[in-house]
């Protein structure tokens, strides 16, 4: 799959399928290769784009710190670059904040936002557990980062039904990553470090479905209710029994509601 050259930067996508796109952005330890599974269903009746942010995946490394602001124009260029003239934009945690800031500047462009387990603003609580992974990141130890960041990602039963499964990953962490993620991962987390759009998400007018979890301890769902609150006519849909990491724990569930939205976004349904 290929990349391209914006802001000097190569950016990596993926693309599967025909029919109105679908653009997933990542959450803040994620990459396309995330969503491998997904791939077959996102892609039978949309065109499915998958894209890792600069410091994710294969996608170039910054030299140095820098905002989410950098993302969206990023974004803008790829959109213009694939020919992409409107897009369902699904963010996923880090992903959604950054889907955020692209609705409230360039909102022509999206059919639908649909922002899973995210925020609008980080708080105290989420800007000291950055503050938490960034320590474990610079420590370039896999089984010290595993231990630091999965507890926050995944809800208690997961985490217990699925140990043998959790402790292979860990594994996998001290092999598979190497001293340029962690560095990218540090300017991935720092990059939220200001986030503070709450106020100006009543600007946001386009069909918007928020995704929250009964147990998400990272962002939890009273952030989800809030920018549900602050975007007029959008829905909130709650899937019971799970943490940060919906798409894992509850897969059935989570493409069920993004696809149904996906489907009937545009359609007026009257009952009575």
């Amino acid at each position: 799959m290929p990349k391209v050259l914006i802001q000097g930067k190569n950016m990596y996508y993926e693309t599967y399928g025909e029919g109105e796109p679908i653009v997933i952005l990542n959450g803040i330890m994620m990459s396309t290769g995330s969503w491998t599974s997904f791939i077959d269903i996102f892609s039978r009746k949309n065109k499915l784009v998958l894209v890792d942010f600069i410091d994710q995946g294969q996608s170039d490394r910054a030299e140095g710190e820098y905002s989410q602001d950098m993302h969206v124009e990023m974004l803008k260029e790829l959109f213009s670059i694939l020919g992409l003239d409107k897009v369902h934009l699904v963010g996923i945690s880090y992903g959604g904040e950054v889907a955020q800031r692209f609705a409230l500047k360039y909102q022509a462009q999206l059919l639908s936002l649909i922002l899973s387990n995210t925020t609008s603003y980080t708080n105290h609580i989420l800007k000291d557990i950055g503050d938490g992974w960034i320590y474990a990141a610079k420590t370039y130890d896999g089984s010290t980062f595993f231990k630091v960041t999965m507890p926050y990602v995944y809800s208690p039963e997961f985490y217990e039904s699925n140990i043998t499964w959790l402790k292979e990953r860990e594994k996998a962490f001290s092999v598979s990553l190497k001293p340029e993620w962690y560095e990218g991962f540090i300017r991935l987390v720092r990059s939220a470090e200001d986030l503070n759009i709450t106020d100006a998400l009543h600007n946001i007018k386009v069909p918007t479905l928020i995704i929250g979890a009964e147990y998400d301890i990272t962002t939890p769902l009273r952030c989800q209710e809030e920018i549900q609150k602050r975007i007029s006519d959008s829905k909130l849909m709650v899937i019971k029994g799970s943490g940060h990491a919906t798409m894992y724990e509850k897969p059935y569930e989570f493409i069920t509601v993004v696809l149904g939205f996906v489907e009937c976004y545009d359609k007026e349904i009257k009952i009575l």
